[in-house]
């Protein structure tokens, strides 16, 4: 069997199987950004800071009403992160391809 075929065989069988990716991952771009996200410290002093200027900027309101805006902008965050996170991956594979990188 020559190379292409092995590939192309390869190729095939993988996308006949269904993944089964830990935590709710739906690729291993997203199971790579989970272990990075476990891994770096992102309770910096500056990202402290900013959450301490959010939730002056929240003062007065309820418990509740503060919880709920935090959520959304952690999850904003997240998301955010994650996709640009992704992104340079595939954009770091695309020019190690281009450079003939193995």
């Amino acid at each position: 069997m020559k190379m292409n075929e092995f590939m192309n065989a390869l190729q095939t069988h993988l996308a006949s199987q269904q993944s089964n990716y830990p935590d709710n991952a739906q690729s291993i771009l997203e199971m790579l950004f989970d272990a990075y996200n476990e891994s770096s410290g992102f309770d910096n002093a500056a990202i402290k800071s900013d959450f301490e200027e959010l939730y002056q900027l929240m003062n007065g309101k309820t418990l509740k009403e503060i919880d709920e805006i935090i959520y959304a902008v952690c999850t904003l965050c997240r998301d955010h992160e994650k996709a640009g996170f992704i992104e340079g991956i595939k954009i770091g594979m695309g020019l190690a391809k281009e450079l003939n990188i193995s």
